[in-house]
């Protein structure tokens, strides 16, 4: 019936959209979700060339980055991933995912992503550990990136700016900007407190 796959997928997900009313959030992860599985690459996909062209505009499309799990994700790489798609991607953050490997506990900061990257996206997904316990340094991290992001959404030539100030504490870099290794120190001290508190509780 479909020409190509990418057609057959977008057939179906407008139809699916339509019928649902068109919702304001609607997500579609194409099979090419990933720099490394694109071919030869994001810009010349014709699959991804496919999905731009024919995914009705208000559907978000799921992107991991370079990888599946990417240490890094750059202004370069979004910005070529918005024009093939014809839309700002849905980052869906795999940097603390350990499903697929039980032994891989990362808890580390939020870290490897670029300066002002909110300004590029439609969204953003962190896909954390598989351990509850362990995901509270990653979803702080986040959030004291996301806080800086919004300081320099606010004000381009004073990233952070807000966001350090709404911390109280000088948890950003010299600049304001987002450090990595502040926003740990942040979550630890804070995830120290939460432990001591958990263990006051009766029955601990």
């Amino acid at each position: 019936v479909f020409p190509s796959l990418a057609q057959a997928q977008a057939s179906v997900a407008n139809e699916v959209y339509q019928e649902l009313g068109q919702p304001s959030v609607f997500l579609f992860c194409p099979t090419e979700y990933c720099s490394s599985l694109c071919t030869p690459s994001p810009s010349q996909s014709c699959y991804l060339q496919t999905i731009g062209q024919e995914l009705l505009p208000g559907i978000g499309v799921i992107w991991t980055g370079p990888k599946v799990v990417s240490q890094e994700l750059s202004a370069v790489l979004l910005e070529e991933v918005e024009a093939v798609l014809r839309r700002r991607p849905v980052i869906w953050d795999n940097l603390y995912a350990n499903d697929y490997d039980c032994r891989r506990v990362f808890l580390g900061p939020y870290m490897g992503r670029a300066p002002g990257l909110m300004s590029r996206l439609h969204g953003l997904l962190l896909n954390p550990n598989c351990e509850l316990q362990a995901n509270f340094i990653p979803i702080h991290t986040l959030g004291t990136w996301f806080r800086s992001e919004l300081g320099s959404c606010a004000h381009p030539g004073h990233a952070g700016m807000e966001a350090v100030a709404a911390l109280g504490d000088s948890h950003g870099g010299q600049d304001g900007s987002y450090s990595p290794q502040d926003a740990l120190e942040l979550a630890l001290r804070d995830w120290v407190a939460e432990i001591n508190q958990q263990a006051l509780e009766p029955g601990r």
